[in-house]
């Protein structure tokens, strides 16, 4: 469970922070559901960016913000449904949009289900301490923005390799940021930075995404909360509701089928990876291009015992796609094969791991033999904002992209998906996954054997944490009731 012990000393620093910094911290259920944020916060963030380094901007993470980039408030879900011209496949595809986000990725909301805990329990100390963020991409990014609106010292890892878009924004938003060797699965590099600055002796809390529960969490409630909607407002009397299917990085999103299968006891919960680096699938490992997810090893937040498929995405097929759904000759081809000129307009929403992610949800719907009646669910984590460098690297490598590589793109990576690299788990399959964990978390991590044998054969491992949403909530408001400031906005 997510530790909720009261640091009352540290407590009462964290409050009198946020009263000088006139931060009031958002609840679960108000990123669940803005209409329960105060009108008063609603009508001052009119005059704020998304983007924007401002405490009112932490009631922005949600799902359900207006898709402006400036003063907007809130409606439902952002999310799209990809035509089956484009797809190839009869089953409904929809997917969540993270674009809409502060800083433009849905990680934000994973960073403060992280830091949020420990900064109304008293466990950090904004005023002494700093917020260490290991990452992949935007994890970090999330973490050091979460942690510029609380008012906390921040310090963002990331590999060396990742897109240049994210190095720019983070230097005028972290504290410091620290490169480590590598790229996207070089995740190993990132975990010994860590064991180096704790063993400095700097006053500082690491929130790593792969091993803190309120990643899972925040997914599991909000995320997962954002499905069950929009499943409300799409499913006809006629379709079925099949599964979520995700791509993993540090496996918080994920987290969000967990809920939907309390919903949906029938549904499936699919996780996908690179090719290139097959672990869940093949034990493997290896370098690879998709940028947020498949870090060569497994989660400690991943509930693998409730994961029901595992795949691989060749990277090559998403960089082909990126290029498809941004290039010129790629869109009029498109367009040329009837996919929706609005619809075509849209396609930016996907970043790297929302092309595979969309890639996935296809194989998923091959493999089951989905119909018209069939709904799939995935996420688009972020959008191409965040690859516009690796758009131009492309063309430095490959030339300009003309029709004919258009073709061979949605020929090939599209409409010729195949259902290769599949593998449907049975109870043992699930067990040779999770017992992975042992070499990451039990070995090097510090975690103990006997809470990685609870994951597997506790009943309420899980549950447990997903029952402390409202605990954490009635934290939340304490919290702002010792600072006074809602009651001053009231």
């Amino acid at each position: 469970m997510i530790d909720l012990t009261i640091d009352e000393e540290r407590l009462n620093r964290a409050v009198q922070r946020a009263r000088e910094r006139n931060i009031i911290i958002p609840t679960f259920k108000q990123q669940k559901d803005p209409n329960l944020i105060p009108g008063d916060i609603k009508a001052r963030l009119k005059n704020v960016g998304l983007w924007d380094i401002n405490p009112l901007n932490l009631f922005r993470i949600t799902w359900k913000n207006e898709p402006v980039s400036f003063g907007g408030g809130f409606d439902g879900v952002n999310y799209l449904e990809f035509p089956k011209s484009l797809t190839g496949v009869d089953a409904r595809i929809i997917a969540l949009v993270g674009k809409w986000f502060p800083t433009g990725a849905h990680k934000v909301g994973a960073a403060f289900g992280c830091l949020v805990p420990r900064l109304v329990t008293g466990q950090f100390d904004p005023t002494t301490q700093k917020a260490v963020w290991p990452s992949t991409g935007n994890y970090c990014r999330g973490g050091a923005y979460d942690s510029a609106l609380l008012a906390c010292e921040s310090v963002a890892i990331l590999p060396e390799g990742m897109s240049k878009e994210r190095f720019d924004w983070l230097a005028s938003v972290a504290g410091e940021v620290i490169k480590t060797p590598g790229t996207e699965s070089n995740v190993k590099e990132i975990f010994d930075k860590c064991w180096e600055l704790r063993r400095s002796g700097e006053d500082l809390v690491i929130f790593n995404q792969f091993d803190e529960m309120g990643n899972h969490l925040w997914h599991y409630e909000v995320t997962g909360h954002a499905m069950e909607e929009v499943l409300g407002q799409e499913m006809r009397s006629t379709d079925v509701y099949r599964g979520v299917v995700l791509t993993t990085g540090s496996a918080g999103t994920i987290g969000c089928g967990d809920y939907m299968k309390k919903l949906f006891p029938a549904s499936k919960v699919a996780a996908s990876e690179a090719l290139q680096c097959p672990t869940l699938l093949y034990n493997g490992f290896g370098a690879h291009r998709i940028e947020g997810i498949g870090d060569k090893h497994v989660p400690w937040v991943h509930n693998v015992k409730n994961t029901d498929m595992v795949m691989a995405i060749d990277d090559e097929a998403t960089m082909s796609l990126i290029r498809l759904f941004n290039e010129k000759a790629g869109q009029e081809y498109l367009a040329a094969q009837g996919v929706p000129e609005d619809f075509i307009a849209q396609l930016p929403l996907l970043g790297i791991s929302g092309v595979a992610n969309l890639l996935s949800s296809i194989k998923f719907a091959k493999y089951y033999e989905l119909g018209e009646n069939d709904v799939v669910l995935t996420v688009l984590t972020d959008s191409m904002e965040m690859y516009q460098s690796r758009l131009r690297e492309l063309t430095e490598e490959r030339g300009e992209f003309t029709t004919h590589d258009a073709v061979a793109a949605y020929h090939q990576h599209l409409l010729g998906q195949s259902i290769d690299y599949v593998q449907e788990l049975t109870y043992y399959d699930r067990k040779r996954i999770h017992n992975l964990k042992y070499y990451t978390w039990v070995e090097q991590q510090g975690k103990t054997h006997e809470e990685l044998q609870d994951q597997w054969y506790k009943p309420d491992y899980w549950t447990s944490i997903h029952n402390q949403m409202e605990e954490i909530d009635d934290l939340i408001e304490a919290f702002n009731e010792r600072t006074g400031l809602l009651a001053a906005d009231e």
